[in-house]
């Protein structure tokens, strides 16, 4: 049985890869990961192949133990895993508490690490790896420090595991999206402190996940969709660091 294992389904881009997915007809199932089982339940109804739902909260070892445990009862070949879940919060230090960060750390560096690994017995030569990462791990970010640091971490990690498996002809890719729409992240992030005023050229789950995927099939290491998270991912290699956080200081209070 070809699977694809989605985590973050529930919403945003991980309900996005899931749909478009399905859409290919080329996986026998789709296993959709996330807290909340009502929303995929009903994410399964919309899609045209089956669905194995599988309400698992990443931050939690029962969680990775749950999905553990299915991948051994059910030997799937796994083809696609996306890592999409994870959260992030806008504020300095005293707006974020200590609770806050660690499950920002967890959720957005230890689970797509524990779920990659459980994974990698399952896939074969032409599978593909996809840890959405983020543009805000091209460089660091006051006020979205730790967030900016967990996609820094997700970031390298994959650059490196794509190396350590290029034997086995599997293909990992970090996407780096620049800001979502049309998600529930921006509004989850907000802490209410104002630190970031306006989120321009935004783009939509839709566009960034078709050009992931292409990404991804084409075999490159980093997708960046859109022109902005591209341009980013350029100048944040040319110029010096502390002119790029001085660039973001001043674009979070336009």
């Amino acid at each position: 049985m070809k699977i694809a294992i989605v985590t973050g389904a529930s919403s945003g881009i991980g309900r996005e890869f899931a749909r478009q997915i399905a859409a290919w007809g080329t996986l026998d199932e789709i296993w959709a990961v996330a807290r909340r089982e009502n929303r995929l339940q009903e994410l399964a109804r919309t899609l045209k192949i089956p669905v194995k739902i599988i309400p698992a909260d990443l931050t939690r070892e029962k969680g990775i133990e749950m999905l553990e445990s299915l991948l051994k009862q059910e030997q799937p070949q796994v083809k696609i895993l996306v890592n999409a879940a994870g959260f992030g919060k806008i504020g300095d230090y005293k707006n974020i508490s200590r609770l806050e960060s660690g499950k920002m750390i967890r959720l957005n560096c230890q689970a797509p690490v524990d779920v990659t690994m459980l994974a990698l017995p399952y896939m074969r030569k032409d599978s593909h790896i996809l840890q959405i990462c983020s543009t805000a791990g091209f460089q660091p970010l006051p006020e979205m420090s730790v967030y900016a640091a967990t996609k820094a971490f997700l970031l390298r990690y994959s650059r490196a595991l794509r190396w350590e498996l290029m034997n086995r002809g599997i293909v990992v890719t970090a996407v780096c999206p620049y800001w979502v729409r049309q998600t529930e992240f921006i509004q989850k992030a907000s802490t209410g402190s104002h630190s970031v005023r306006h989120f321009p050229l935004a783009g939509t789950p839709e566009k960034i996940v078709r050009q992931a995927l292409r990404d991804s099939l084409s075999g490159a290491a980093v997708s960046t969709p859109g022109l902005v998270g591209t341009a980013q991912r350029i100048l944040t290699k040319l110029l010096p660091e502390e002119l790029v956080i001085a660039g973001w200081e001043l674009l979070r209070r336009l």
